[in-house]
């Protein structure tokens, strides 16, 4: 065999060889791996749409509580706006799962005239008290109150405020939430509108209206809403004594409120006093003219008396102020059998207050009481004069102009002057009892 024939079938053979050694990669084994990079990539896109749906879920939903927070917020701040005196025991949604202890105080310098309760122009601590409020269970709370030292008092002893307990929303178990909540012990009586806003804090002048119409007494209270209709009406003991009732006749008070635009409320208040016992009662536990209900007869021959009170209160609200006004009558009898007693007194105030600037206002108050036959009616004066002797007022007004400046909701100035003057019912003037006073109201 030729050398040229022996070297090409060597070559061929190791070519062979060599092929058949050699790893074989085709376009058919690549295909495969094209396939799964193709199968990674759709994967990957189709998280990346997912999480952008999730994404913009989240979004929408955050935009939804952001809403929701700031219509919150203006609702309570609406709400501020509408009732800015203090409610100290009756939003449960707004009080914290733990024992609240609050105190409210006076810090006054208070002048009036000669015949008036303070001649002898003295610094004093007005109206100071002291607050627990503490959860007991769900929906119920237990509150009091202790009076350090009231207005009123002539003794310096402390004596025991509001103190009951208090069973928020019984109605919502029946299905009808809001309808009726019940308090029992011993509680504000719940007549007219001035009585939720007499603290140094919460009242724009120093003094009250006229009849001031307040008062403490051990009872029991139901109250809610019906429709667009607030109510609460109270059974309670009606005389003075905290250790007993020396009369088995209740007193009866009721009120509705109805709020008929965002910047008008109007109410309506009814009370009874019941049969009081002229002897160990002595006095009713509703303070109105500046002093309480007592009878007109002598002891010796009259055993009981009684009061009947009736008032409407309405009340515009703008930005920077507001504007109340009050009207109520009043119809007291006695048992004297030997004197009619009975008097049909009118009463009524109106006050405005206009905020000036930032944190000052502007108040103003003019109410008088008048009493065809005369009653024992204080007001500014000495209780001594007017109320405890048998001289008796058949007519009284009190114009009161002030000027407070608030340095924060818990944190209030006030100046007042009140011009007080009236006709006693021998026909003798009342003209010496004016007021003038400055107070530092504090709460926390």
């Amino acid at each position: 065999m030729p050398y040229r024939s022996v070297r090409r079938l060597i070559l061929s053979a190791a070519s062979a060889l060599l092929a058949w050694t050699s790893p074989s990669v085709n376009a058919a084994d690549s295909v495969p791996t094209m396939q799964e990079l193709a199968e990674q990539n759709r994967r990957l896109q189709e998280q990346v749409r997912t999480q952008q749906r999730t994404i913009d879920e989240l979004s929408g939903k955050m935009s939804e509580l952001l809403g929701a927070t700031e219509r919150h917020d203006r609702e309570l701040r609406g709400l501020r706006d509408r009732d800015p005196g203090p409610a100290p025991s009756s939003a449960s949604a707004a009080r914290a799962q733990e024992v609240r202890i609050g105190a409210e105080a006076g810090l006054a310098f208070f002048h009036t005239g000669r015949q008036g309760q303070f001649p002898k122009s003295e610094f004093r601590t007005d109206d100071a008290v002291v607050t627990i409020e503490a959860p007991v269970i769900k929906n119920t709370y237990f509150f009091t109150e202790l009076k350090l030292l009231t207005r009123e008092t002539n003794t310096e002893d402390f004596s025991l405020g509001e103190i009951y307990v208090d069973f928020e929303d019984v109605s919502a178990a029946f299905g009808r939430p809001g309808l009726l909540s019940v308090r029992a012990g011993r509680l504000n009586i719940p007549f007219g509108e001035e009585y939720q806003r007499r603290g140094p804090v919460a009242n724009p002048l120093i003094s009250h209206s006229l009849s001031d119409i307040w008062g403490v007494d051990e009872g029991i209270e139901a109250y809610g809403r019906i429709g667009p209709v607030r109510y609460v009406i109270a059974a309670q003991n009606g005389g003075e004594s905290r250790l007993h009732d020396f009369n088995a006749d209740k007193a009866l008070v009721g009120r509705v409120s109805w709020d008929p635009a965002k910047w008008l409320s109007v109410s309506a208040s009814a009370m009874r006093t019941g049969e009081l016992a002229t002897v160990a009662d002595n006095l009713s536990e509703v303070w109105f003219g500046g002093g309480f209900f007592r009878a007109l007869g002598p002891s010796a021959r009259t055993t009981h008396f009684e009061a009947n009170l009736f008032q409407v209160d309405a009340t515009a609200r703008w930005k920077t102020g507001h504007a109340s006004v009050a009207l109520g009558r009043v119809n007291f009898d006695d048992s004297d059998p030997l004197v009619d007693n009975a008097r049909r007194m009118r009463h009524g105030y109106v006050e405005l207050v206009q905020g000036i600037g930032a944190r000052l206002y502007g108040a103003a108050r003019f109410s008088a009481i008048r009493v065809p036959g005369g009653y024992p009616l204080p007001g500014w004066g000495s209780l001594g004069t007017f109320f405890f002797r048998p001289s008796l007022t058949e007519e009284l007004r009190r114009l009161s102009l002030g000027v407070g400046y608030r340095f924060g909701p818990p944190l209030v100035w006030k100046i007042e002057y009140a011009f007080e003057s009236g006709r006693m019912l021998n026909g003798a003037p009342r003209d010496q009892e004016d007021f003038f006073g400055s107070e530092i109201g504090v709460r926390f």
